[in-house]
């Protein structure tokens, strides 16, 4: 790749990649492996070598106090990532694509990276996009406002009364 060349990340605005990475983040294993099995259909499979193959580590969880207060630390939480560059072929560079989220799954780890590169590509953005990450967007969307409401539910409102003024 030559100095002047861009590469395919730079295509896209970050705040965007952003998006995608969290969605991906927060998709459990099997729908995310479902859902990138159907959008790839009809594109070849891609081939890639590791930069950094899924390895399981400890992240230090930090809290604040009150929401916005002093930090401290929480504890510690297992995390997976994974960094992998997929093959450059004729007319694409190679692309790499990461992956980091909670908990020890490796597979999960792979899938993120692969779909995280993939999405790069302005050759398989749209489609990717429109079929892989909108509906684990909305799945995600959708459980988001279930849980809010079934919290909702259980609000409780305290009012004061004042006697004898």
């Amino acid at each position: 790749m030559s100095a002047t060349s861009t590469s395919p990340s730079t295509a896209l605005p970050s705040s965007v990649r952003r998006v995608w990475m969290a969605v991906l983040a927060r998709t459990p294993r099997a729908d995310l492996e479902a859902a990138l099995e159907r959008a790839l259909q009809g594109i070849p499979t891609p081939t890639y070598d590791w930069l950094r193959p899924p390895e399981i580590g400890l992240a230090m969880v930090r809290g604040r106090i009150g929401g916005s207060g002093d930090p401290f630390n929480l504890g510690e939480a297992t995390v997976t990532r994974a960094t992998l560059r997929l093959r450059a072929s004729a007319d694409a560079d190679a692309t790499v694509g990461v992956a980091c989220h909670l908990g020890r799954d490796r597979r999960r780890a792979e899938l993120a990276a692969l779909a995280d590169a993939l999405l790069q590509m302005p050759a398989h953005h749209a489609v990717l996009h429109e079929q892989l990450i909108e509906p684990l967007a909305a799945q995600q969307a959708a459980k988001r406002a279930g849980r809010q409401q079934d919290a909702a539910a259980t609000r409780v409102e305290f009012f004061t009364m004042v006697r004898g003024d």
